[in-house]
């Protein structure tokens, strides 16, 4: 039998979609200024996930050699995508890709659980955060980008 309509993949009838942040020292100054030095920078939709989450140095820091990224979805420790990236150390240009609690199998290896299958999922939704340790007063460079995979598998039930 001939199909009755024509199946089509384009862009938005994709299920994963990339958020970037970038940041600067400028930016990392007022988000240590803020609460618990967290700043909410993506949300993960209810029925959805995070299938890899990366950080690049665009900019190398000038001023501070504390500077340290969390990323996940715990305010008080935000590690579960990356964890505790020593983020002024290093090299420029060069992604950091799954260090976190949620994407490692122990604290004694690297292996990485994820790929391409989500690295975590949600039935609710869940925000999340950029958690930023440094001693601020004394930056005057640098620029991340921060990189999210964020699947929303119930994007085309709405």
């Amino acid at each position: 039998p001939k199909p009755t309509k024509k199946m089509q993949v384009v862009n938005n009838e994709h299920v994963a979609t990339d958020w970037v942040l970038k940041v600067n020292y400028t930016d990392l100054v007022a988000i240590a200024a803020s609460p618990s030095s967290v700043k909410q920078i993506a949300q993960v939709p209810a029925g959805g996930g995070v299938e890899w989450s990366y950080v690049v140095k665009t900019i190398a820091a000038a001023g501070a050699t504390d500077i340290v990224f969390n990323v996940g979805t715990t305010i008080a420790d935000p590690d579960e995508y990356i964890d505790a990236l020593d983020a002024d150390a290093m090299t420029t240009n060069l992604p950091v890709v799954n260090t976190g609690d949620i994407v490692l199998q122990s604290a004694t290896t690297t292996t990485i659980l994820a790929g391409l299958r989500p690295a975590s999922l949600t039935a609710t939704a869940l925000p999340v955060y950029l958690k930023v340790g440094c001693t601020v007063g004394s930056l005057t460079a640098g620029e991340w980008m921060i990189g999210i995979r964020i699947w929303d598998t119930l994007k085309f039930a709405k």
